[in-house]
């Protein structure tokens, strides 16, 4: 199990990093970072799964294509859905909006909680109608204070439910249906890179670019692996937990690119950390009866 927690806490890390890490991209923009961030990642993600030998689930996966080309539309959902998330997450921060992506983050157990609800007919237990309320002041303060929520906010609160609910409906919530939604990316990633080439001026006066692009690949890559194998490695409730570490690091990066949290905004922050908490709590509680079964 260590080897697990080393993996997702490792893998929050470096999301963290590729956070920061993309203001220092000058002069590329946030379609820019996301385009060579798709192309230099999936090489590095299709080499870990012939190490693994993991390539069956994709041969399966295309062998499901085959036979259902109606599969392709709901992969193209996917890919468009996940696609729009790893874009957002790189142009946030060159963009002046990391702390509004990060508000994002730490709603979206919320917002899964909520899905499983809706959608599957998952009962709410005690505390999670409180985290619940908890959000919903929060939620409440801003429309009030503000007339509306962050757009950013919004896209990763409604749309990675929606991609995970998606890609369970289709029945590609594997590292096959992973591989696939890249490679869907790639004709948009490209785009992305082609239209606004790097010329040979911009290489010479950002010459650390030569070095920081090919990282940017290694960090993304690696980052991926890590979660992969934490979440293969962890039991789901605590691999759930540890997800909290990402948007802990990601409000600590906003507040280093020299975002601030207003004086009007911690009604807003407040009760949506508060409401993050008591998950944590009901992860802990969940674990400790896991464990007293187990004995």
């Amino acid at each position: 199990m260590s080897k697990g927690i080393i993996a997702s806490v490792t893998a929050s890390t470096m999301f963290a990093v590729m956070y920061l890490y993309s203001s220092f991209l000058t002069p590329l923009d946030g379609q820019e970072i996301f385009g060579w961030r798709t192309l230099l990642t999936l090489p590095c993600l299709t080499l870990y799964i012939w190490a693994t030998k993991d390539w069956p689930k994709i041969t399966e996966h295309l062998a499901r294509i085959r036979r259902t080309p109606l599969l392709l539309v709901g992969m193209l959902g996917t890919a468009f859905l996940m696609g729009v998330q790893l874009w957002m997450f790189l142009w946030a921060p060159v963009n002046g909006r990391s702390m509004q992506v990060s508000m994002g983050y730490f709603l979206l157990p919320l917002a899964m909680v909520l899905a499983g609800r809706l959608v599957y007919g998952e009962r709410l237990s005690h505390l999670q109608k409180i985290a619940v309320a908890f959000a919903a002041l929060g939620v409440g303060h801003e429309v009030y204070q503000n007339g509306s929520f962050a757009w950013e906010t919004l896209v990763v609160v409604i749309g990675y439910p929606m991609f995970f609910i998606l890609r369970r409906f289709c029945r590609t919530d594997h590292l096959g249906g992973l591989w696939c939604d890249m490679c869907l990316m790639l004709p948009v990633a490209l785009y992305f890179v082609i239209q606004s080439p790097l010329t040979m001026q911009d290489l010479h006066e950002h010459a650390a670019l030569w070095i920081l692009i090919p990282v940017l690949g290694a960090i993304s890559a690696l980052s991926l692996i890590a979660y992969l194998v934490a979440s293969r490695t962890l039991p789901f409730s605590l691999f759930g937990l540890l997800s909290y570490v990402e948007p802990v690091l990601l409000i600590g990066v906003s507040l280093l690119l020299g975002e601030t949290i207003g004086p009007d905004q911690w009604l807003t922050y407040v009760p949506i950390w508060a409401a993050v908490v008591v998950l944590i709590i009901e992860g802990f509680k969940h674990l400790t009866r896991q464990r007293r079964r187990s004995v």
